[in-house]
């Protein structure tokens, strides 16, 4: 019996601590990795609301010392990666944690690789191309939505290229997630809506990946079920303790899910918008969605049937026409809920830089895993329909 390899699934997850007060552990674990000066990645909105602060103080009250770093945008930079890594080293640190929401997770994963093994991050741009394990990592979310703690990939941006590269590998998988809701507790609304619709979007694109499989499905459904329960409450209600836990357990799945099967043309295209004109990553998901689903629907419509099941949407007695224009409906309902409504035109992209957009769209390796191919046409088509 000859078995095709390319169809096993294999499943990396980091070891996750889930529930209030999670972040408190950190001491532990940086101890247990015999840690004796942290190097702690961060950025300014997270620190200004005290939980930088909160962590130093965790460390130091089991005799670790920490050097904090916070100077990363909100699409992290490949010189503020490479400017981390010389204090990384120069501090002569052992152990990174990193707080906040996907850029600064991104950002350490950044500096974690080029401290191990010396060259500029551009050179490790897609899949498989580290070859020493970064330090022990440590991430805290403080937004439920990127799961960048969970996930094999870190997502930088090249400003003179404007590009946003990506970089997968299982040695990105950081070593400890604690998620945390309570830390989620300082997001505004603007920010919870655009992190809540990137944990969607990833939960959709990894359930109809080519690279799906039992392993992520489970997590995947159950990410579109709570999401699409709990994220306009939450929106409307940032102060509820519940539905933000029911958000980050959902940015969890999905992100368990996406990690391992990858992702599709939404994120390509996201990927290129971000890196283009440095938006965020979560408003750029959102403005693509329902026109990728349309793209999309025909070369996965039992996955897409499910996906509308996981929305609430009864789709007994209904036909395939039927079944895409009412999940396209409940995605664009939910958005406008959110606030989500913009679209590509209102934010300075203009029918001219779609040429362009595309052309980086196709080289980004979440193109390989939609459901439907897609050429350069393709991609240009769907991006004029979100202008």
């Amino acid at each position: 019996m000859g078995h095709d390899i390319s169809a096993l699934r294999k499943f990396v997850s980091p070891e996750i601590v889930f529930g209030a007060g999670s972040r408190k552990s950190v001491a532990n674990f940086a101890s247990n990795f015999g840690g004796k000066h942290v190097f702690l990645v961060s950025d300014p909105g997270v620190s200004a609301v005290g939980w930088v602060g909160e962590i130093v103080t965790l460390l130091a009250d089991v005799g670790i010392r920490t050097t904090v770093y916070t100077g990363v945008s909100a699409n992290p930079r490949v010189d503020e990666v490479m400017a981390g890594a010389e204090l990384y080293k120069s501090s002569e640190c052992d152990v990174i944690v990193a707080i906040g929401g996907g850029s600064p997770m991104d950002c350490a994963k950044g500096i974690g690789i080029v401290v191990s093994d010396g060259r500029h991050i551009l050179d490790f741009e897609g899949v498989d191309t580290i070859d020493h394990p970064p330090p022990p990592m440590i991430l805290i979310p403080t937004t439920a939505g990127t799961s960048a703690d969970v996930s094999q990939f870190a997502i930088i941006s090249d400003p003179k290229r404007r590009f946003k590269f990506s970089i997968i590998s299982k040695a990105i998988v950081p070593d400890v997630s604690l998620i945390d809701p309570e830390v989620t507790e300082t997001m505004s609304s603007y920010l919870t809506a655009c992190t809540g619709v990137d944990a969607l979007v990833h939960a959709i694109e990894a359930y109809v990946s080519t690279g799906s499989g039992p392993l992520t499905d489970s997590h995947a459904l159950e990410a579109i079920r709570l999401i699409n329960r709990n994220l306009e409450p939450l929106v409307a209600n940032t102060a509820d303790p519940y539905l933000r836990e029911q958000i980050m357990l959902a940015s969890m799945q999905a992100g368990l899910a996406f990690s391992n099967a990858i992702l599709g043309a939404v994120h390509a295209m996201s990927h290129s918008l971000g890196g283009f004109l440095d938006l965020p990553h979560g408003l750029c998901n959102a403005m693509l969605l329902e026109h990728v689903v349309a793209y999309n629907f025909r070369s996965a419509e039992e996955r897409f049937r499910r996906v509308a099941e996981a929305m609430d949407i009864d789709t007994r007695g209904m036909g395939r026409s039927e079944i895409q224009k009412r999940l396209m409906n409940r995605i664009i309902l939910l958005k406008r809920t959110v606030g989500l409504e913009a679209k590509l035109s209102e934010l300075g992209v203009s029918v001219s830089d779609i040429p362009s957009l595309s052309g980086f769209a196709l080289q980004d390796p979440c193109i390989l895993t939609n459901p439907r191919k897609s050429s350069l046409r393709d991609v240009q088509v769907v991006y004029e329909e979100a202008l």
